[in-house]
């Protein structure tokens, strides 16, 4: 017994060993998803299911009830909660996982912050997102449905307005309780989808909100209405894509993926 006391605590050291690309050597992803979120990292690893694409998560506090004064207070988190995603590893995209706030805060100023965690990456927001969709589709009117309520409604219609984007009619399940908002049947999200995209004044058809599930259901909409259909986390997942130079199609997620950046 006295010499296994005295033994070295590991016979073999020092093998060989070499290193290869890891878990992300086509594409890198670091997405900040909101606290309340039960929804975009399930349809990210849906969509993404890539080998050589890996989606790292990092979470950032928010408040349960959806106003602009609540997601507004998302802007000063934003660096410390990029700065938990893999320190000192290279990541090829960074995204923020919010419809809602990227818009209240700003795009570019979403950019910004994460940049102060991140300098010089390629960063992304569901409404980035969703206005490279609109150009890769050629999408100029588009129904918008959300879970908001009136006053997040109104800033959402008038920032993708300012774009030069139409926004003929909105719909909204008026839920501000983003827990709920999870948890709306996608049977329901897909209806109202399909209600928006039979009229005639609309081209396409945005569902936002990354907590609304939506992207299984992309194809089968599509198919319904004859046009474009893409939602926050379906054009978030694309553009991560596209943004760390991965060009394949994925078939069966809509018509969206089998486009490039334009």
């Amino acid at each position: 017994m006295s010499g296994a006391v005295d033994a070295p605590p590991v016979s073999l050291r020092n093998l060989p060993f070499q290193l290869d690309e890891g878990v992300a050597s086509r594409a890198g992803i670091g997405l900040i998803v909101l606290a309340s979120d039960q929804s975009m990292e399930r349809e990210f690893a849906d969509i993404l299911a890539l080998d050589g694409v890996t989606v790292f998560h990092s979470r950032i506090l928010n408040d349960n009830e959806i106003t602009p004064e609540t997601l507004a207070r998302m802007e000063q988190r934003l660096a410390p909660t990029a700065d938990l995603l893999l320190p000192g590893v290279d990541l090829d995209v960074m995204a923020f996982g919010c419809t809602s706030a990227s818009m209240v805060i700003g795009e570019d100023r979403v950019a910004e912050r994460i940049r102060e965690a991140r300098p010089g990456i390629a960063v992304t927001t569901p409404i980035t997102a969703a206005f490279a969709a609109f150009r890769a589709l050629q999408c100029n009117r588009i129904g918008l449905l959300t879970p908001y309520r009136d006053d997040v409604n109104l800033h959402i219609r008038e920032y993708v307005q300012a774009r030069g984007f139409a926004v003929p009619v909105m719909a909204s399940f008026n839920e501000p309780d983003d827990r709920k908002v999870a948890r709306i049947r996608i049977e329901d999200v897909q209806r109202a989808a399909i209600e928006l995209g039979r009229r005639e004044d609309v081209d396409s058809v945005f569902i936002s909100c990354t907590n609304v599930r939506a992207a299984s259901v992309i194809g089968d909409i599509e198919a319904e209405i004859g046009k474009p259909v893409t939602s926050s986390n379906h054009a978030m997942a694309w553009h991560c894509l596209r943004l760390s130079g991965v060009a394949d199609s994925l078939p069966g997620w809509g018509s969206l993926f089998e486009r490039g950046l334009t």
